[in-house]
């Protein structure tokens, strides 16, 4: 089937799948119903955009740089917005995620397990970006969420003269494992339940399975690192909290 060919049929499948999540969600009166869907459309208009440039910007360092610094951005900002926001909270995730980030990507590329050219430092970058991303924004929410349901105690601990860093201690190390719930069982089921994108590109691109296997697994140990730093050093900044936190929407 042509490029062409395909189109018809891939926009009737995405439509059904989008309006299946939503009919679903609505149903049961979830609120927000259509943000998956709508973020569905979101994500398809920005990999059609992604797809006509990236051809160009592969094949340049400069502007697989770029490219890497828009990604950081957008997700410092996507992560920073699904806490309570202010030009304080993206600052501690831009730098929570920008620490973790270069740890994984200088063990990866400074030991030589992947080869540091413009197109692995562009794919593995954006994966680790991505995953960062979710791995912060999980976090921060399951913190303000501990915090607000155990306020009582954390008063309590305020009281009796324990610092606010220490009135929150265990709920700062339960959101940090909690965010990481996630990334932890898709490395444990990788090849049982599912089959990665990371794998399967790249046995498409031309790689053998094995070959494939060892991209995959340096990714997934990439993911590990980078969100276990991430995640810990955002929560270590957000925890000594004086005040209760407002629930976030």
């Amino acid at each position: 089937m042509t490029e062409l060919g395909s189109l018809p049929p891939t926009l009737i499948a995405v439509g059904l799948l989008m309006a299946l999540a939503a009919a679903v969600l609505k149903g049961f009166r979830v609120p927000h119903a259509f943000a998956p869907a709508l973020a569905i459309l979101r994500g398809a208009a920005q990999l059609a955009a992604v797809s006509l440039i990236l051809g160009a910007v592969i094949a340049s360092a400069e502007w697989v740089a770029v490219a890497l610094a828009v990604m950081f951005t957008v997700a410092a900002l996507t992560a920073a917005r699904r806490l309570v926001w202010s030009w304080r909270h993206l600052g501690v995730v831009a730098g929570s995620m920008a620490v973790g980030i270069l740890a994984a990507l200088v063990i990866v590329f400074g030991t030589g397990a992947i080869e540091f050219t413009s197109r692995y430092a562009l794919a593995i970058g954006g994966i680790v970006v991505g995953n960062s991303m979710a791995i912060a924004a999980l976090a921060g929410r399951r913190f303000n969420e501990a915090v607000i349901d155990r306020w009582d105690q954390v008063e309590g601990w305020l009281a009796l003269g324990a610092s606010p860093r220490q009135a929150t201690r265990e709920m700062a190390r339960s959101a940090v494992y909690s965010a990481l719930i996630p990334s932890v069982d898709q490395t444990k089921t990788t090849g049982l339940v599912t089959l990665p994108g990371a794998f399967v590109g790249a046995i498409f691109g031309g790689l053998s399975p094995l070959e494939a296997g060892r991209f995959q697994i340096v990714v997934l140990a990439s993911i590990m690192a980078a969100g276990s730093v991430t995640a810990v050093l955002l929560i270590g900044m957000l925890a000594p909290v004086r005040v209760r936190p407002a629930p976030l929407r």
